[in-house]
Parts: C-alpha cells; structure tokens; sequence
C-alpha cells in the first residue's frame, strides 16, 4: 500500500509560507509516498512541487465555490475561484480530475458546506473529506464521516498543512494507483491513518497571511 497526504498547501497559498522544496523534503523525512499539494485556488506551488520530485507529488488544488471549498487531485488547467459548485465540478471532470470536498461540516470556516449545498453536489463528486486534521472541534470530522457512511460516499483524510512540519499528520494508506480513474477504484479500501493538530498549529498560517499582507 502507499500512504498518500491528501490536502496540504505551500507559498502559492495566501496563509501559507512553506516553499514547496520544503515540503518535499519533509514528505521524504517522514517517508510519504504521495502527497497531493492542494493550495488554495492555485496550480503554481503544486506545479513547482511536482518539477522538483514528479513521482511524490500529485498536483491538486483547493478551490473556493459559491458554497464552500472543492479539493481536487490530478488538476492538469488551474480553476479559478468563486464559480458555482456544479461549475467548478464541471471544469474539474473535463480534466478527469479525482474530486473531493474540503472541511464539509466545520462551522469556523468560510470553505464549510451547508448540507443542502453538500447533498446537491454529491453525486458528482468522488468522495468528501471525512477527517481534516485542522478541525478545531471533534464533532466537525464525527459529523463529515458519519454524513459519508449515511449516503454511502468515500472518504480522504487530509492534514491540511500549512506549515512543513505538519505533513503527514493524516493519511489515507490506499492500493497502488497510477491517475485519477485508479484513485477511483481503490478509495473506499482506503485505511486512514490520522492525528489531530493543535489550535496553536493555526498560529502559522495567521502569520503567514499577516506577512503576505506587510509585504505587498
């Protein structure tokens, strides 16, 4: 099996400071076998990423909606933001893209989903992320995988870093897979491997917008 980060971001990411050869370096430290790089409405620090190690890397993106936040794996054309969900989901399946959603059920966010919003793009999506390491409360991740099991949905797990020394904090160990219609397949066999992040963890991707901001 291979151990596979599904959400985590570098510089190409507003909140975010973490230059995409440290993070490959680090997925390599902790022994990582395939990380998603999944910036905020973003390609450029996926792309990067990727240049430096192609085999350890999958480039993704985390895309802002109308409703909420879409996480998409295998992204070959960057999707801007701020487009409809069944928009977004349109342009990503053009791509062949593996579609997830980020955080569905986390209220502190402004990428949560309304589970009306959530139910309309179901079947459309591959699979909704079941546990964020970044939740700050236990019941947003209960609620998301409960909300999965009940309408029979697969599951990724993700540690949504922002800082380096947080990759790989939640993985999904899955079968081998070589693109997205194989990512299909072997989903729901997926084993999920996670740990909870402090809210002290928050702390880096404030700063990281704070300095983007200052230096403007």
């Amino acid at each position: 099996m291979v151990s596979v980060e599904f959400h985590c971001h570098t510089h190409a990411s507003k909140d975010s400071l973490t230059r995409p050869a440290d993070l490959v370096a680090m997925a390599r430290h902790k022994g990582i076998d395939r990380v998603i790089v999944t910036d905020h409405n973003s390609i450029a620090g996926a792309r990067e990423a990727k240049s430096i190690d192609p085999e350890l890397v999958i480039v993704g993106e985390e895309i802002m909606t109308t409703k909420g936040e879409i996480l998409a794996a295998f992204v070959i054309e960057e999707i801007p933001p701020n487009l409809t969900p069944q928009e977004t989901i349109g342009k990503l399946k053009e791509q062949g893209a593996f579609i997830s959603v980020s955080h569905p059920f986390d209220e502190l966010r402004k990428g949560g989903w309304m589970e009306n919003d959530l139910l309309e793009i179901l079947p459309f999506v591959d699979a909704i992320e079941v546990y964020n390491s970044r939740c700050m409360l236990p019941r947003f991740n209960l609620r998301a995988g409960l909300f999965a099991q009940k309408h029979n949905i697969a599951g990724t797990v993700g540690s949504d870093a922002h800082a380096a020394f947080e990759v790989g904090r939640s993985l999904l160990l899955l079968d081998q897979f070589t693109g997205p219609d194989e990512m299909r397949n072997v989903i729901r066999k997926g084993i999920p491997k996670v740990k909870w992040s402090p809210p002290w963890f928050h702390l880096t991707s404030r700063y990281a917008t704070i300095m983007k901001k200052f230096y403007s």
